[in-house]
């Protein structure tokens, strides 16, 4: 009776334990791996929230931003933006003494949100010269990207460089316009 009572108490044992695997492989651990899914995705809303509620709090600081962005893009229309870059291009090189060889704009429509004139310059002077006109295109207000720069010696002695730029400006369509 012994031996009988024993593998009783051993068949109920080992079918518990095999429950409890069960039960740890079924429904416990993917309850624990849902959890903490939900709980990273909560962080991450949270963050979110956050975020947003900050740039709510932002928003007339960088409408403004905004608003004076978009008053620095190129014009709208393709032969005033194009007049725009060339007056402004003309200025620079006036202001540093620099001898444009030549100037050649294209226009890319990159999306119906925006589209770009890249500019070809090639340029001529001295070191100084050609820095002060890097230096114009770089604080110049205007929405324009340097996309290359190239810089060679003109001469022998390397007094006299020719630049090589390519420039690209930006023409926002205007809100509500989206083709």
């Amino acid at each position: 009776m012994k031996s009988n009572n024993r593998k009783r108490f051993l068949m109920v044992v080992a079918l518990a334990l095999f429950g409890v695997f069960v039960a740890d492989r079924i429904v416990v651990g993917p309850l624990t791996a849902a959890w903490a899914a939900r709980s990273k995705r909560i962080a991450a809303l949270r963050g979110e929230v956050a975020e947003g509620t900050q740039l709510m709090r932002r928003e007339d600081s960088l409408r403004k931003r905004w608003n004076l962005m978009r008053s620095n893009t190129l014009s709208e229309n393709s032969s005033q933006a194009e007049q725009q870059l060339l007056k402004t291009v003309d200025s620079w090189a006036q202001e540093s003494r620099v001898a444009i060889s030549s100037l050649t704009p294209q226009w890319k429509q990159n999306t119906d949100d925006y589209r770009t004139l890249e500019c070809r310059i090639d340029a001529a002077g001295n070191l100084n010269a050609l820095s002060r006109f890097l230096f114009n295109v770089e604080k110049s207000p205007m929405a324009l990207k340097l996309e290359s720069v190239e810089l060679a010696a003109a001469d022998a002695t390397g007094q006299e460089l020719t630049l090589g730029l390519r420039l690209s400006g930006l023409v926002l369509t205007p809100e509500g316009e989206t083709k």
